[in-house]
């Protein structure tokens, strides 16, 4: 039986780092144009957004932003990190993000991809994270719980958070995009799979939707290297609110998918990856992040998203602050993002 998606329960949020969005909302509108929209500017980006008429659609600005964080707020919202506040002023239950520089994707059988239909269909079916699956999502058409998989399980958990991925452009760190500037992502696979308990994985904020009624307070802006730029190869702040999400999924017995869908990402300027490089510190970071995370337990007491978030925050402080002064900075980001959500992105707020 198909899955029924209400209009009214879907929130689609775009940063906005480019002016021309015409292109952009013209290839999304079969896909797009019944839900709600919610577009962020980025605040550091002065020209005015060229958005075609049809969508039910609203645009926050620097001044919407300034206007909630305040001028001492310890969060930078600039370039990518706008999209969270569009995350924060959602009224919906499910919010699916992609980045303005991605169309429509096409499957193996030449049928153009509905993302929020498979996102959709993530979130609303179980995930599986305390046994693999080797048939990946037992939920999807055509597949099931293999032999061996115990009968206790197979009622799975809610799933909080779906990751997609991207034909074409790979979402790449510096090195690599200089490395292999001509490549291109040409496979697509059609899988889905939940993400194991305990498994960290690098959450790209490309393509991702969550639930946002119960995962909400978690998906933040925390973690900003010195240097960043607007680039996703200067950033890592998706990477971190993807682990900070994972750890908090694995510790509430939640799940986390990844595969499916796929977007089609437009080539990048791989001459700047490589001024990127010379001031990256991105691989000294993760290499400190990494161990951090794999070994983190959130006590039993955090029994709420919200505990999560404020105990975990506590402990980056603790163990990674005295490290780098960029975790200390972080963890003063998703305390700050955490009252934030309790007085402006609450449902009832």
């Amino acid at each position: 039986m198909p899955l029924e998606i209400q209009d009214s329960e879907v929130d689609i949020v775009i940063a906005a780092l480019q002016p021309n969005l015409t292109t952009f909302f013209e290839a999304w509108r079969p896909f797009f144009s019944r839900f709600h929209i919610i577009v962020v500017k980025d605040p550091d980006m002065a020209e005015d957004l060229q958005i075609p008429a049809g969508f039910d659609l609203k645009v926050y600005t620097k001044s919407d932003i300034n206007g909630l964080l305040g001028a001492s707020s310890s969060i930078n919202l600039s370039g990518h990190s706008c999209r969270y506040f569009g995350y924060l002023v959602s009224r919906k239950k499910y919010v699916i993000s992609i980045d303005d520089n991605c169309l429509p994707a096409k499957d193996t059988a030449g049928s153009t991809v509905d993302v929020v239909a498979q996102h959709m269909a993530n979130l609303k079916t179980p995930a599986t994270p305390f046994f693999f699956n080797t048939l990946y999502d037992p939920y999807r058409k055509g597949a099931d719980f293999v032999r061996g998989y115990p009968f206790s399980l197979r009622e799975g958990v809610e799933c909080m958070l779906s990751c997609g991925l991207w034909l074409h452009n790979a979402d790449y760190d510096p090195m690599t995009h200089v490395v292999k500037r001509n490549q291109r992502n040409t496979t697509y696979v059609d899988a889905v799979m939940t993400v194991p308990l305990g498994a960290m994985l690098p959450v790209s904020g490309i393509n991702v939707a969550f639930n946002r009624d119960v995962l909400g307070p978690a998906m933040f802006p925390g973690l900003r290297l010195r240097n960043e730029g607007k680039h996703r190869w200067d950033t890592l702040e998706d990477i971190w609110n993807g682990l900070c999400a994972k750890v908090v999924c694995d510790s509430l017995g939640y799940g986390v998918k990844t595969g499916l869908p796929y977007v089609m990402r437009s080539d990048a300027e791989a001459g700047k990856a490589l001024e990127s490089l010379k001031e990256w510190e991105g691989v000294k970071v993760m290499d400190d992040v990494l161990p951090f995370f794999q070994s983190l337990k959130l006590s039993r007491t955090a029994v709420t998203v919200d505990d999560c978030v404020k105990e975990l925050a506590g402990v980056v402080r603790e163990k990674l602050g005295p490290k780098n002064a960029i975790f200390t900075k972080a963890a003063d980001a998703m305390v700050e993002w955490n009252n934030l959500w309790k007085v402006h992105g609450a449902q009832n707020a």
